[in-house]
């Protein structure tokens, strides 16, 4: 269950929820990032422990001089293939948190099911702030063609503070009304009187 659900479940106003995402914003990471960092982290631990491995091997095989250029110049082009299969496995991952933290924000309902419908290629470009150029446009132009993938911010009615009419219906301020004027008003609205 999401934050926000779980904060309206408890009864909590649009305005308290508001003021409480507020407040922790600075306080907490994101979970996408944590994953993104967490991934990364993972893949160098893999790195180092092949290179280790590269290295004893290395050592093994430092007798002969040809044999250890050879040695070295495998390493090296096995070093660059990992290094770029690195490098776009982590651009992948930032893309994908970027995607579902953006379609988190407007409100998609199915996250997988509104991915597919963007464009997402290998030109697909991130910006500075972890944001991809365009995303925004693109869910937009979705939320307007296909406004049943994203939640609608639910239209809350009923009486509010401060206004005049004083529960009556029709907001009718009957303090200023003349004899004739509350008598066809009452004759107009006859459950009216339930509230003089």
């Amino acid at each position: 269950m999401k934050f926000k659900e779980q904060l309206t479940a408890k009864g909590f106003t649009e305005e308290q929820i508001q003021a409480v995402s507020e407040a922790i914003k600075g306080e907490f990471i994101p979970k996408s990032r944590f994953d993104e960092v967490n991934e990364e982290n993972k893949a160098l631990k893999g790195t180092i422990g092949e290179r280790d491995k590269q290295l004893d091997e290395l050592k093994k095989t430092s007798g002969d001089n040809e044999t250890l250029k050879k040695s070295i110049e495998k390493l090296q082009a096995d070093n660059k293939a990992l290094s770029e299969q690195h490098a776009k496995e982590m651009r992948e991952l930032k893309i994908d948190n970027a995607v579902k933290t953006a379609l988190t924000a407007a409100g998609a309902k199915n996250l997988k099911a509104v991915t597919a419908l963007l464009t997402i290629d290998e030109k697909t470009e991130l910006a500075e702030d972890g944001t991809i150029k365009g995303l925004a446009e693109q869910i937009k132009a979705l939320a307007k063609s296909d406004g049943y993938l994203f939640e609608s911010a639910p239209k809350l009615t009923g009486l509010k503070p401060g206004e005049s009419g004083d529960g009556l219906p029709g907001g009718t301020d009957t303090s200023k009304m003349t004899y004739s004027e509350m008598l066809a008003y009452l004759e107009k609205n006859p459950n009216a009187a339930d509230f003089l």
